[in-house]
């Protein structure tokens, strides 16, 4: 004899079945997002290389050679986020920046330090005798007081130069505008690759019989205020590969134009920003080889042992739309060799 359902129980067992399709479709919804978020998400390897990239200030040359030394990385398949985990730190022109952020790169424990400029360099090596250091746009390292030798670098450090030829460059003003009597030279008198790079200037006109007029600064806010006395008693205006001359060029720039000043750097990205004319190293190229290192370094070479590399790769940079502004007649001699920074994107 079969035994009527009640009304309270089928109410019961339909709840019980409702709860159950329920659970049943959370699973499978929880299920689907898991899939879709490893399918969008990066996997870091657990023994994934940790780099601290420190900079010291945001400017066309410097930022080239973070993106290239990245790229060149990536290229040869050591990929942020994947197997390598780079932690990029910007100073911001400030010194007590630098030895904070390479302090916190020593407490985290990383596997390499990447130093752009000389400033980051010396800091980085201040802080940590242990880590690998690999630096890059280190103009000379051996007077910065960051390595031993060129061949030898010694401790835990080792990395790229962008030394440029102060007879070069000079030798490029003297085809572009002859004549000169008196060169100004426009730099931060504390950054030892622009000190070194001037006293070269000195000797070299010393011998050549012109003068160097020196407006040293300390800060981007006198800029402004050197550029327009350089003007008045100057043919010419040299500035090295100076971090602080080249992140406000524009103040220099305006001044020298307007007053009709051939204005030569250390730089191509400061002759993209204006200036007239340089020859010097290819940032790309340069970050690239920066690159190669600290992969070697990765891969078990000691830092110590292996040369400081410098830059072979160097060429003629020109900005037509400042010789025009000028009044400036570029030699085709010169153009026919030049890369025109005011039609090409760094």
């Amino acid at each position: 004899m079969c035994r009527k359902e009640s009304a309270g129980a089928k109410n019961l067992r339909k709840e019980k079945e409702m709860k159950k399709k329920l659970a049943i479709l959370l699973t499978l919804v929880l299920m689907v997002t898991g899939i879709f978020a490893g399918c969008g998400s990066k996997s870091v390897d657990s023994d994934a290389v940790k780099i601290g990239l420190v900079q010291l200030v945001e400017h066309p040359s410097l930022d080239q050679i973070r993106e290239s030394i990245i790229a060149e990385l990536e290229e040869e398949g050591y990929v942020d986020g994947e197997n390598i985990v780079i932690d990029y730190q910007n100073a911001q022109n400030e010194q007590s920046n630098l030895k904070t952020i390479c302090q916190g790169f020593v407490a985290d424990d990383v596997d390499m330090i990447a130093a752009i400029t000389t400033p980051a360099a010396q800091v980085a090596m201040g802080e940590t005798t242990d880590i690998p250091i690999v630096f890059a746009g280190v103009t000379d390292p051996v007077a910065a007081g960051i390595v031993e030798g060129l061949d030898n670098p010694g401790g835990n450090i080792t990395g790229t130069s962008d030394a440029i030829s102060i007879e070069q460059i000079m030798e490029l003003a003297q085809e572009i505008t002859p004549g000169f009597k008196t060169v100004g030279a426009l730099y931060n008198s504390s950054e030892t690759n622009s000190a070194v790079t001037v006293d070269a200037l000195k000797v070299y006109a010393a011998g050549k019989g012109f003068q160097v007029e020196e407006a040293a600064i300390t800060s981007t806010n006198e800029i402004q205020q050197a550029a327009q006395n350089l003007s008045k008693k100057c043919d010419i205006v040299f500035s090295p590969t100076d971090n602080t001359v080249a992140s406000a060029i524009s103040s220099a720039n305006e001044v020298f134009i307007d007053a009709k000043i051939p204005f030569y750097v250390g730089a191509d990205s400061m002759v993209k920003d204006g200036a007239l004319a340089t020859l010097g190293v290819n940032y790309e190229y340069l970050g690239q080889e920066t690159a190669k290192m600290m992969i070697e370094v990765i891969n078990g070479e000691e830092p110590g042992k292996m040369a400081v590399r410098t830059m072979k790769e160097t060429g003629i940079y020109v900005n037509s739309q400042t010789a025009s502004d000028m009044g400036i007649t570029i030699p085709k001699s010169v153009m026919e060799k030049a890369k025109d920074m005011a039609k090409e994107e760094l």
